[in-house]
C-alpha cells in the first residue's frame, strides 16, 4: 500500500466533509480500509486513468459554495419569505476563519487538486500503447488545465492582491503530499508560474473541440482560464489576447434573446464555454436548492431572493430578456416596496436563473465560463488602454444579444472610471449568480467609483454596504487549516 497517497486522499475527504472532526479524520489515517485499492492496483491501463479523470476529478469539481458565497456576500440577493436564517452572519459581513461555507471553497479546489495530483502520479507508472498515445496525453492534459483553475479560484478568493507578484498567494501542492508535511503559503507569482506551466502544457495537446461539448476540457477552456487569470493578475495583454482567442476559435456566439432561457434550462448549449454537468438524478451540488426550497417559484419556499437593486436595473431596462430568465413570474412585485413596512415579506422576487431540469426543479448545470465573460474581460482592456470606443463596442454587443425589442445605444465613456463603472454594471446584471460579484468589487469597485449597492429592503435590520477595500474581500485561511498547519499565514484582519 503507498501509505502517502493513501494518507493524503483521507486528509482531502475529511477536509470536505463537514461532519469529520480533526481527531476522527487523523484516527481514520492508519485505518487498512476492506477493499481499498492501492495505486498500483488502481492506476493500470489509459482506460484506468480515463475512468478516474472522470469520475474522480471531473465528478469532484464543484463551484457551488463560490457562486453562493458570493451572492449572499454581496448585493446578488436578500433573504426571501422562506428563509429560516441560514447565511445571514455572512449577508451581514460575520466571517471568520471558522466559517463553514468559507472552508467549503478552500477544501473543494484542494481536494480536486489532490485527485489531478494523484492521477498525475498514476500515470507516470502507465505507459500507453502507440494507438492510445494521444488519449493520455488528452488526459494528462485535461487533469492538468482543471488544477490550474482550481489554483485560480483559490487565488481569487484567498490571495489579498493578485496584482502584487511578491503578495500573499495559497499553498501550492505539486504532487500527493505526505500527511505530516506543513507548507507555507507560496508568494503568487510561484503559484502563477505552476498555474501558466500547466495551462501552457494543456494549451499545447487539447484543440478546439466544441463537438465535443460543454462538459469537457478543451482549448477553449484552457484560453478562458488563461484570459480570467491574467486578468485578476493585471496582465491585460495576455488576458486581451486569450479572450479573443477564445471568442475567434471557439466556434461560439453570443446567445439571442429568443434562444437565452434555453441556455438556463439546460436545454441547450448556447453560449458555454465550459459548465459541470448536474444530471437530472445523480450527484453534485444542486444549485437550485440554495435560492429555492422546492422549487423556483413563490409556492417553492424561497429562501433567497434577487437583490433589489439588481432587480430595479433589469426591471428598468426595455425588452431586456434576463428580466423574465431571472426572476419568476409568480414573483410578488411591490411597487411601493421603499415605503412597505415588511418589504422581505411584501417584495418577493424570486430566482428563476436556475429554473430546474426536467423532472429535477432545483437541479442546473453549473456554467463555469461563457462567451460574453470573454467579452467583458475585453472591454476592461480596452478600458485599460484608454480605447474608450473599443470598450463601448464591446458592451454594446452583449446588450444587443440580451434585448427581445428596441436596440442597445452604444455607450459613451468620457473617462476610465465611466468604462470600468459600466463594464461592471454589466457583468452585475450578465454575470449575476455565477460566482462574480464579490471578486469584480474587489477588482473594479474603486476604479469605477462605485460601491457595494444594496437596497434598504435587502434585509430586515439596517442594511449596509461594505466599504471597498475592506479586509473581508479575501478570506480567512480556514481554522482547520491553521490548527493543523503551524506554517500557514493567515489573512490580514482574522
Amino acid at each position: 500500500m503507498n501509505k502517502i497517497y493513501k494518507k493524503a486522499l483521507v486528509i482531502a475527504v475529511c477536509l470536505s466533509s463537514v461532519g469529520f472532526t480533526l481527531n476522527s479524520c487523523k484516527d481514520a489515517i492508519d485505518i487498512e480500509q476492506p477493499g481499498l485499492l492501492d495505486d498500483a492496483t488502481l492506476f493500470t491501463s489509459v482506460s484506468n486513468l480515463n475512468d478516474y479523470l472522470v469520475g474522480s476529478v471531473y465528478a469532484n469539481m464543484d463551484t457551488n459554495n463560490d457562486i453562493y458565497f458570493s451572492a449572499v456576500f454581496t448585493d446578488e440577493v436578500k433573504p426571501g419569505a422562506g428563509s429560516g436564517g441560514q447565511e445571514y452572519e455572512i449577508h451581514r459581513y460575520f466571517i471568520d476563519p471558522t466559517t463553514v461555507l468559507t472552508t467549503g471553497i478552500w477544501a473543494q479546489h484542494y481536494l480536486v487538486i489532490n485527485r489531478v495530483n494523484r492521477l498525475l502520479a498514476g500515470a507516470a507508472q502507465v505507459t500507453p500503447a502507440a494507438s492510445e498515445v494521444a488519449q493520455y496525453n488528452s488526459i494528462i492534459a485535461q487533469a492538468r488545465a482543471i488544477r490550474a483553475f482550481c489554483y485560480l479560484q483559490l487565488e481569487t478568493f484567498f490571495a489579498p492582491d493578485m496584482k502584487d507578484a511578491n503578495g500573499l498567494g495559497v499553498l501550492l501542492l505539486k504532487d500527493v503530499p505526505a500527511v505530516d508535511v506543513k507548507l507555507p503559503r507560496s508568494k503568487n507569482q510561484d503559484v502563477y508560474d505552476f498555474i501558466n506551466a500547466d495551462l501552457d502544457y494543456a494549451r499545447s495537446i487539447l484543440p478546439y473541440n466544441a463537438a465535443a461539448g460543454r462538459y469537457y476540457v478543451d482549448k477553449g477552456f484552457v484560453n478562458a482560464v488563461s484570459a480570467r487569470f491574467n486578468l485578476y493578475r493585471g496582465n491585460t495583454t495576455l488576458a486581451k489576447q486569450y479572450a479573443q482567442d477564445v471568442i475567434s476559435n471557439a466556434g461560439l456566439t453570443l446567445t439571442a434573446a429568443s434562444a437565452y432561457p434555453t441556455m438556463w434550462n439546460d436545454t441547450a448549449r448556447g453560449e458555454i464555454i465550459f459548465a459541470l454537468n448536474r444530471l437530472a438524478t445523480g450527484n453534485g451540488s444542486s444549485i437550485g436548492t440554495r435560492w429555492n426550497t422546492n422549487s423556483s417559484s413563490i409556492t417553492g419556499n424561497p429562501m433567497w431572493a434577487l437583490g433589489r437593486n439588481l432587480f430595479n436595473i433589469i426591471n428598468t431596462t426595455p425588452g431586456d430578456v434576463r428580466r423574465t430568465v431571472y426572476i419568476d413570474s409568480s414573483s410578488l412585485i411591490d411597487p411601493n416596496y421603499l415605503t412597505s413596512t415588511s418589504p422581505r415579506d411584501t417584495d418577493q422576487l424570486v430566482i428563476d436563473k436556475y429554473p430546474g431540469k426536467t423532472s429535477a426543479a432545483t437541479r442546473n448545470d453549473l456554467k463555469v465560463f461563457r462567451l460574453s465573460e470573454m467579452y467583458f474581460i475585453l472591454a476592461e482592456c480596452e478600458t485599460a488602454a484608454n480605447n474608450f470606443t473599443g470598450a463601448a463596442t464591446l458592451i454594446q454587443q452583449v446588450r444587443a444579444k440580451r434585448y427581445n425589442s428596441g436596440t442597445a445605444p452604444l455607450p459613451v465613456y468620457a473617462s476610465s472610471a465611466a468604462a470600468y463603472a459600466d463594464i461592471l454594471k454589466e457583468r452585475r446584471v450578465d454575470l449575476a449568480l455565477e460566482g462574480h460579484r464579490y471578486i469584480d468589487l474587489k477588482r473594479l469597485a474603486t476604479a469605477a467609483g462605485v460601491t457595494m449597492d444594496r437596497n434598504q429592503t435587502d434585509d430586515v435590520v439596517t442594511v449596509t454596504n461594505l466599504p471597498n477595500n475592506s479586509y473581508k474581500y479575501t478570506l480567512p485561511i480556514p481554522a482547520q487549516e491553521i490548527n493543523l498547519n503551524s506554517q500557514v499565514q493567515q489573512n490580514p484582519g482574522y
